[in-house]
């Protein structure tokens, strides 16, 4: 499994020390520093079973010098919300776990890492 993190941030360490308790094989990816794609985006919303606006931290300075709020919610305006979430990695929600099975979730629980462990094999 993967778990996309911002080391800043406290749901972050959270979900990494709870995964080293369980002794969970898992890899780091410091999504600020290794940005995710507009394709790979995609694909962690399709196994996220979400949209772009779902995982955006609309509270970021970023979002609001783009005006995420005001932006249609819709399949037309899919891509646009993907691209600002490449171009702003800071945007998107963390952490995201992708587990061995072919989900994944964003774990900002402990319910929810515990729910990415049972998808993963240890």
């Amino acid at each position: 499994m993967e778990i996309w993190i911002n080391p800043a941030c406290s749901k972050c360490r959270s979900a990494l020390t709870l995964l080293d308790a369980e002794g969970a094989e898992y890899t780091v990816r410091r999504y600020l520093e290794d940005v995710p794609g507009e394709a790979e985006i995609r694909a962690v919303l399709d196994r996220l079973g979400l949209e772009p606006w779902d995982i955006t931290r609309t509270q970021e300075a970023a979002a609001k010098e783009l005006g995420l709020k005001d932006w249609p919610r819709d399949a037309e305006s899919r891509d646009r919300w993907i691209a600002a979430l490449a171009g702003h990695p800071k945007l998107i929600q963390r952490p995201i776990i992708t587990a061995d099975d072919g989900t994944a979730l964003v774990a900002r629980s402990e319910e929810a890492v515990r729910e990415a462990l049972s998808h993963s094999k240890r």
